[in-house]
């Protein structure tokens, strides 16, 4: 597997198992996990927490945070990249990076989300990331998942595609 992709993204809105889907992954194929929500500055993680919505100029920094580790040799790295500008950004620090979207309905999404307590993103926030979400166009070469599959089989699926590139 490590001849044929250097990275892999694991996007999506939040709730969409971005974490348990990469760590997973990272798992599979015995590669690094890195948690994208890690690597946002604490003025970010401050504002999310207050239910206020990041703009695109508080993504940039984080956007470039996430960039910098997949062009360190990072392998899984979970990242929301809900637009194009932002894949693009990303693909821009790591040109061999793969991209996969995971996707579900808005009340699986509040759903997982309302069940992880702690979590510096409340709900609330869900229908701005939803509103922000690009979904990614046939000649980005993203692979979209529906994220309400089994985790073993949507890294098993991942793990298909990434040995067809």
């Amino acid at each position: 597997m490590d001849s044929v992709a250097a990275s892999v993204a694991v996007c999506g809105v939040s709730g969409s198992g971005k974490t348990t889907v990469g760590e997973s992954l990272a798992a599979r194929l015995g590669w690094e996990f890195t948690d994208g929500d890690d690597l946002h500055p604490p003025a970010n993680v401050r504002k999310m927490s207050a239910g206020i919505p990041l703009t695109d100029e508080d993504r940039r920094p984080w956007l470039d945070a996430v960039g910098a580790a997949l062009a360190r040799g990072a392998r899984v790295v979970a990242c929301s990249a809900l637009r194009r500008e932002y894949r693009d950004r990303l693909r821009s620090a790591a040109p061999g990076a793969s991209f996969v979207m995971l996707d579900a309905p808005r009340e699986v999404l509040a759903e997982r989300m309302a069940a992880r307590p702690g979590h510096f993103m409340p709900v609330a926030l869900l229908d701005s990331q939803l509103a922000t979400l690009e979904r990614p166009g046939a000649d980005e070469g993203v692979l979209v998942v529906d994220a309400t599959e089994p985790v073993t089989g949507i890294v098993d699926r991942i793990a298909a595609w990434l040995g067809q590139r």
